[in-house]
């Protein structure tokens, strides 16, 4: 399901979905025709846009909180024109699975989005590189990130994206090997509890917000 209030970008995303094969039952204007639809009949996942009517505010990311509240098993991708911080840690450390943060100019990059879309539908998180960079960066020495190393930050910052170990090593031209070592650096130095799991790896994100 769609929640976008323009009607050109909103009919675009339409279009694109059916042709990649996916269904859309519903594609609205305001959030709360969003929510109307999805109590109605729970989709996969929504999309919304965080400013949406009456106000333009922060509708469509209230919707999206709601959304995983109520209906935990709904995949949720929300999209923003500029980087909201304060929403962006709303929205992540309400939970961490089946969530994506990306900004509009992201969706242009079709096979981004459809790919972020795909990590979602699989449990995992798909955050913005934009979003994550501005996320992990921080002035202050008492932040707990300045003991990674500069390797370390771009395992971070490209783990916390939603992908996989060879998704990483493929990007960053490291090893697997590799990527491993700087992630069990990072959750020793970020004091994770060992558990093994996705949430873990995003954890070494939203311990960082929670500081």
């Amino acid at each position: 399901m769609l929640a976008e209030d323009s009607t050109l970008l909103r009919e675009g995303l339409v279009r694109l979905l059916v042709e990649e094969g996916h269904e859309v039952p519903a594609a609205v204007g305001d959030a709360a025709a969003l929510l109307r639809e999805v109590g109605a009949r729970p989709p996969d996942m929504v999309v919304v846009d965080i400013r949406m009517p009456p106000t333009h505010t922060d509708e469509g990311l209230r919707a999206a909180l709601e959304i995983r509240k109520r209906w935990p098993g709904v995949g949720v991708l929300v999209l923003s024109q500029h980087m909201e911080r304060n929403y962006a840690v709303r929205l992540l450390t309400s939970n961490a699975e089946r969530v994506g943060y990306l900004l509009k100019d992201r969706v242009a990059q079709v096979e981004e989005f459809l790919d972020a879309l795909e990590r979602i539908r699989a449990g995992g998180a798909a955050l913005d590189p934009e979003v994550v960079r501005q996320l992990v960066v921080r002035t202050t020495h008492s932040d707990p990130l300045a003991r990674l190393t500069p390797r370390e930050h771009s395992v971070l910052e490209t783990l916390a994206q939603g992908h996989t170990n060879a998704a990483i090593s493929e990007k960053l031209h490291i090893s697997v090997s590799t990527v491993e070592k700087n992630l069990n650096a990072i959750f020793d130095k970020l004091e994770l509890p060992h558990a093994t799991g996705y949430n873990r790896r995003i954890l070494a994100v939203l311990r960082y917000l929670e500081s």
